[in-house]
């Protein structure tokens, strides 16, 4: 693609491109403008002479007639100024997996109606021959109004190389997004930006290990979609046609007219008769009438029938109540108003200046009940002197001469504090006098130890690694030295496949090559030249000779073109190095991986 696209370009004298929203794989999403009808447009991007161009201009023209209320449909696809572009209706929301990275997992009910939503609209598509080809949380937005649209149709999965007719993929990444949406986890089988869901034994965990309080309908649902159980006769649908899963995910909300039934426009959106997405199914043994009332009858029967709302009033204490099943619920209003608090005394005036004494008495006179020590030691005049004041009468107090000197403990304590001082100023001065060849020595600096690039490592042997395969379980042996021998023109090839790895729909999870470094040490760093298109595979590190990778934990998952590196946060210690192959790219009508080079660095 010419790199000289920029914010502010017109494409095709009609489109200005304003916000390069990603870029991956040679291939560019923007936001742009449409010139003509002063309208918001998403457009994909990539350059004409570019190998998926092709198959995203044929995916284009295959889904373009298909239109429904969840899709953001295709609106314009050509090429222009060496540059093929796909034009798409805009949508402005959420999409499903940055709002599992926020907020956490949805509560099964609402993460139910968005599956619901996406199986209903992928039904029909199947049933018109069209399929989306990579249904993933990224590729689910949460509009403002908060409805479910589906973005990339069909247009996503040809921009990934991946090529059309997957409607058996649609199937597991469909019930894959309920299991992320219930647990944040990814299980499907294109490939997300998730955390992948916990395995065990080769088998995906259920929704219900993985996180409690998950409904036993929606967790087998989950198993038997994702995992192939082919446990059908627990379920009265068909789990194998979307829609089946359509189905039973609407049977489940209990929303049977904002599923797509046959009922009229009308029907789905009047206020007093449709269920919100999110409300509670309607109660077993409602009555059904389907004559036609007369407008009298029918406002009397909406106002008898209509469903009471949920229990919404905040508590006494506005905090709700749960029960047992972790049911809501709400503590009842009081029926009656408690009765008022008793009304407040009047405190007790108090008077602004004391009473003026009797007649004879002295204006100031000792509490009742002092004694002698308490007042007559402290007042300067006798008792009986010409003053005419009685005893107590005077406002300062006198001491004897043999009585202790008020002030007497602070001058002490001054005294102490002064002699602290002089001590403490003596100890500095002996101090700095003293020879430097005392003082101690300053800390010596600690050398932090640089860490070093990682450098390749010599010497490396390598076998065919094929454990899920027949006897005797070769993956061309005679090539496994071309993909060490330092030349890019040479490779290790798988064998052909009819179907892509990885299952349900492949007879393997997967085939690589086993590296063995001689001895255990630091990997820090693979580099992996890929050839013939889309690979994924994953990397695993361990210090014995495994014998398959169900129990081993990868090291790091990477897909794409070309050279594929997996850096390590940190050095992980091991003699064997597994590549894994899990995804292969599609030669004419079959699928095989080829690998150049392998380089371990460490």
């Amino acid at each position: 693609m010419p790199d000289s696209t920029h914010a502010g370009d017109l494409l095709a004298g009609r489109y200005r491109l304003d916000d390069l929203l990603t870029e991956s794989a040679g291939g560019r999403f923007w936001l742009a403008h449409d010139e003509v009808l002063h309208r918001a447009v998403a457009i994909h991007l990539i350059a004409a002479n570019d190998e998926r161009a092709e198959g995203l201009m044929a995916a284009a023209r295959r889904t373009a007639p298909y239109h429904d209320r969840r899709l953001l449909r295709v609106l314009d696809a050509d090429e222009s100024d060496n540059r093929c572009y796909v034009v798409n209706e805009w949508g402005q929301g959420t999409s499903l997996d940055i709002m599992l990275e926020s907020s956490g997992p949805l509560q099964p009910r609402r993460a139910a109606w968005v599956a619901a939503e996406i199986a209903e609209s992928l039904a029909g598509a199947h049933e018109a021959g069209l399929e989306h080809g990579r249904m993933v949380p990224a590729n689910v937005l949460i509009d403002l109004h908060g409805q479910v649209r589906i973005l990339g149709f069909a247009v996503d999965a040809a921009l990934h190389g991946l090529p059309p007719g997957r409607q058996s993929a649609d199937l597991i990444d469909t019930a894959a997004v309920l299991y992320a949406a219930m647990t944040g986890k990814w299980a499907g089988i294109s490939s997300c930006n998730l955390d992948p869901a916990p395995t065990e034994n080769g088998q995906v965990l259920r929704p219900r290990r993985v996180r409690a309080g998950i409904p036993r309908q929606l967790d087998d649902l989950c198993d038997q979609v994702i995992n192939s159980t082919g446990a059908n006769g627990r379920s009265a649908f068909d789990l194998s046609t979307m829609r089946g899963i359509a189905e039973a995910l609407s049977e489940f909300v209990g929303d049977a007219s904002g599923m797509g039934g046959a009922e009229s426009w009308s029907e789905h959106h009047a206020p007093s008769v449709t269920p919100a997405p999110w409300a509670d199914p309607a109660p077993p043994g409602a009555e059904v009438t389907s004559a036609e009332p007369t407008p009298a009858d029918r406002d009397a029967t909406l106002v008898a029938t209509a469903p009471a709302p949920e229990t919404e009033m905040p508590t006494q204490a506005g905090i709700p109540v749960f029960d047992q099943n972790n049911d809501v619920g709400w503590i009842q209003t009081r029926s009656s108003s408690p009765h008022p608090p008793p009304p407040l005394e009047d405190a007790a005036a108090k008077p602004l200046f004391a009473p003026d004494p009797a007649d004879g008495q002295p204006v100031r006179r000792p509490r009742p009940g002092a004694t002698p020590a308490q007042t007559g030691d402290y007042w300067p005049w006798e008792v009986g002197t010409s003053t005419g004041l009685g005893a107590g009468s005077s406002p300062v107090p006198v001491h004897s001469g043999d009585g202790v000197v008020p002030g007497r403990r602070w001058f002490r304590l001054a005294m102490f504090v002064a002699l602290s001082v002089i001590l403490l100023v003596a100890a500095l001065a002996v101090y700095q006098l003293t020879s430097p060849e005392d003082e101690p020595e300053p800390p010596r600096p600690v050398d932090t130890p640089q860490i070093s690039e990682p450098t390749p490592f010599s010497g490396l042997t390598a076998v065919d690694f094929d454990p899920q395969g027949s006897a005797p379980r070769e993956e061309n042996p005679d090539l496994v030295p071309l993909a060490l021998d330092g030349d890019p023109a040479t490779s290790w090839q798988t064998s052909t496949y009819r179907q892509n790895l990885g299952r349900p729909v492949g007879l393997k999870d997967g085939v690589g090559l086993l590296l063995d470094l001689g001895s255990v040490r630091d990997v820090r760093q693979i580099d992996i030249d890929t050839l013939g298109g889309p690979t994924s595979l994953s990397v695993y590190v361990s210090e014995t000779a495994p014998i398959g990778v169900a129990e081993l934990t990868p090291a790091g998952t990477v897909d794409g073109t070309g050279t594929l590196s997996v850096a390590l946060e940190e050095a992980v210690p091991g003699r064997f190095v597994i590549v894994w192959l899990t995804s292969l790219p599609p030669v004419e009508a079959e699928y095989r991986g080829s690998i150049a080079e392998v380089v371990i660095q460490g």
